[in-house]
């Protein structure tokens, strides 16, 4: 274990302003809360938050952060206090210790609690101070170090694949690709063991017939580039297991056929010094074509800066090379962390909220805004974790980096949220292209809009980015209140004029209060989503027809379910079935298939709004206990929509008669969605075809036709399904 003193050698090593007091008091603090406590490998508890606070050291970071790392189980193992904190170490120590106390809680309970929902808090708890997440990271990192101490296979096993689902990518997210790698490994071999041990035999392997090589590599790499002028330093490196057994699966390949199990890593001294390598080792060495990547002109998203090349080097073997600055190997390594090291010294921290892989959590934390479930945020949200990336430009230049497999819906969102929502194609290129179209680097894309143009539900199976899933679902969650808005208006309305009675605002207003509403949407809101019924409203209004009232409905209803001639002055007023409400707040009931020019009866189903039945649909009685749910509803005579409706038939078994049904019903129109037949002999067969027709008459005239056909010799409308007992 880490000394006193060592620890604060370590940070004044890099840090000369470092206050030496505080790190000292919260060791000694930390110590004596801990006391005897002991870990599950047997040493003392202590030892954990100070080999965390090691790991950061290496990080670079600030005495504050170190001070975190030391008390970060105080609060949650001991009897220490959020208050005894502040006040011994400041607000600012005490908030990040809080904040990482809360995360390792959350894990606690994670037997009992949905890791999205946990994932979703993780981010909310780093989004005012990125440093909370790289003393968990670090916390992390050790726990993952010592997870072999841990009895339960079940209990490793769940850390370990955590660390892997939710962990290592953020750290990869976050620039942070030594932390990623290791963590990934750790991971590894808990989850497939044996496979990580195949890698490892192969690697050594390798390693034996390899080790002069790669020793040859590096030094004629370096005298190539010494002989131009070029200062550099040239470091080898393997690809950890994970990394080799992961590119392996994606690309179905065997390890030998790998090219990238080793490269070079040439740190420069500037950047223009990188372009000149390149052009000297491109010069020296055959360049393999399609293995080129320029990460320095566009960094990616966790800020990594790179010149990728590959080519064929000594004894024809194929070399990875990698080439940045110093500043950029840093990052590379250490993420966001590293920007520590390079922030103005005048400055106690660097500007976080200009560093990119922060802008990344805090737009995720934006996405929380939406009202995305817990489920939906971590499903949108680990698309992107692991996936790499395509950079594309809008018609100014703009450069938008997305996930690889992003469409150009995805960019439309990635411009701006209002672009996506009216989008209603895109050119790629010049070329006018559906908007589900992948995109590739360097495409251009010009995004057309529509005035009246909104996101509909299978958009979300179009995009790849959290961003525009969020986006889609929160404007379909609007246009769905909105809706259910107006149909609680006009079932208040409706119901109203039946009583003689106008539903205006000064009417309205009374039931506020005797409703504990703040206004009316929030009224009409509750009465669409059927959590208060219409009669509600217009009882609150007009408490004197409270008497009588349930009958009265129940009346007017049986009348209604009975086909009356709907003559009594007690119905209610007809609700239209509005083409601007139908297939979102108002449905045609599962199994039936009614049709304008029917008679029909809308129930308030809580949460569904209104769901259509013909009006002698037998599960009708089932509403006759509450008559209030039951809304007596019309056609609306300006819709065009299509209904669906169903056409049961039996037709000659023989060559050629599918095909004149069908004609058929093409000429009237008719879009045929679905269709299945049941052989009753060797002559006869009996069809269903699903049909959508506009009415009534449009579906009478077509059955007469159908009937006329010399292959049907029987067809009739089906209004309700088998199993409703009448057709």
């Amino acid at each position: 274990m880490m000394r006193q003193y060592e620890l604060v050698d370590r940070v004044s090593s890099y840090d000369p302003r470092a206050n030496e007091d505080l790190l000292n008091r919260a060791y000694v603090f930390a110590t004596q809360k801990h006391g005897d406590q002991k870990r599950a490998s047997g040493d003392p508890y202590f030892s954990h938050p100070v080999e965390v606070a090691g790991i950061l050291t290496d990080l670079h970071l600030d005495t504050a952060s170190i001070a975190t790392a030391l008390l970060h189980d105080t609060i949650e193992d001991t009897e220490t206090t959020f208050g005894e904190i502040e006040d011994l170490f400041g607000r600012e120590i005490a908030d990040m210790v809080n904040g990482v106390t809360k995360m390792s809680l959350l894990e606690l309970s994670s037997a009992d609690t949905a890791q999205a929902e946990n994932f979703r808090k993780l981010l909310v708890a780093t989004a005012s101070d990125i440093r909370i997440l790289l003393v968990k990271l670090a916390d992390r990192l050790h726990n993952m170090r010592t997870l072999h101490f841990i009895k339960s296979d079940e209990k490793r096993r769940r850390i370990a694949q955590e660390t892997m689902d939710i962990y290592a990518p953020l750290a990869g997210r976050i620039g942070m690709h030594n932390f990623r790698e290791e963590l990934e490994d750790l991971s590894f071999a808990e989850i497939n063991k044996d496979a990580r041990e195949l890698v490892m035999e192969r690697l050594s392997e390798l390693n034996e017939q390899s080790s002069d090589m790669l020793s040859e590599i590096s030094t004629a790499v370096t005298s190539q580039l010494l002989e131009q002028g070029l200062v550099v330093e040239v470091h080898g490196r393997q690809k950890r297991p994970f990394s080799i057994w992961r590119k392996m699966q994606n690309k179905s390949i065997s390890l030998e056929q790998l090219s990238d199990i080793f490269a070079y890593r040439i740190v420069t001294q500037s950047e223009d010094d990188c372009y000149r390598a390149l052009g000297v080792l491109h010069r020296t060495y055959r360049f393999v074509p399609g293995r080129y990547k320029d990460f320095i002109s566009t960094p990616k998203i966790n800020g990594y800066q790179s010149l990728h090349t590959t080519v064929i080097g000594p004894n024809n073997q194929r070399v990875e090379l990698q080439i940045r600055t110093r500043e950029m190997h840093d990052i590379a390594n250490r993420g966001i962390a590293a920007h520590w090291a390079y922030k103005d010294k005048q400055d106690e921290h660097p500007d976080i909220a200009k560093i990119e892989p922060f802008n990344w959590l805090q737009d995720m934390v934006e996405q929380l805004k939406t009202g995305e479930t817990a489920e939906e945020f971590l499903e949108n949200t680990k698309l992107e974790l692991f996936t790499d990336q395509v950079f594309c430009f809008t018609p100014k230049g703009r450069l938008i980096a997305l996930p690889r497999g992003a469409t150009a819906l995805d960019f439309a969102y990635a411009v701006h949220t209002a672009i996506g929502n009216s989008c209603v194609g895109v050119r790629i290129n010049g070329l006018k292209l559906p908007f589900r179209t992948l995109l590739k680097n360097g495409d251009e894309i010009e995004v057309v809009r529509g005035e009246n143009q909104m996101p509909l539900e299978s958009w979300v199976h179009h995009v790849r980015t959290g961003k525009a899933r969020a986006a889609i679902r929160h404007s379909l969650r609007e246009r769905e209140e909105a809706d259910f808005v107006a149909l609680g208006g006009q079932m208040i309305e409706s119901l109203f004029a039946a009583e003689g009675l106008q539903a205006d605002g000064t009417l309205l207003e009374r039931a506020l209060g005797v409703m504990h509403y703040a206004n009316l949407d929030l009224l009409r809101l509750d009465v669409g989503r059927g959590d208060i019924s219409a009669a509600d409203v217009l009882l609150a209004v007009m408490p004197k027809k409270r008497r009588g009232r349930r009958s009265m409905f129940a009346g007017a209803m049986r009348g209604l379910i009975g086909r009356s001639s709907h003559k009594s002055a007690q119905r209610p007023a007809m609700l239209p079935l509005n083409g601007a409400l139908y297939g979102t707040v108002v449905n045609i009931a599962q199994g039936y298939f009614p049709l304008p020019g029917d008679e029909i009866v809308g129930v308030v189903m809580m949460g569904q709004g209104v769901v259509v039945y013909p009006a002698a649909a037998p599960d009708l009685i089932e509403f006759e206990a509450t008559p209030e749910r039951l809304v007596a509803m019309k056609w609306d005579e300006k819709t065009q929509s299509l209904f669906a409706s169903r056409v049961q038939m039996t037709a000659v078994n023989r060559t050629g008669s599918l095909s004149i049904i069908t004609q058929t019903i093409a000429d009237f129109d008719a879009n045929i969605t679905n269709l299945s037949f049941i052989q009753k002999s060797d002559d006869f067969c009996d069809l269903t075809v699903d049909v959508e027709v506009r009415d009534v008459n449009h579906m009478n005239q077509m059955i007469g036709a159908i009937r006329g056909s010399r292959v049907v010799s029987e067809a009739n409308r089906v209004i309700f399904r088998a199993d409703k007992t009448e057709s």
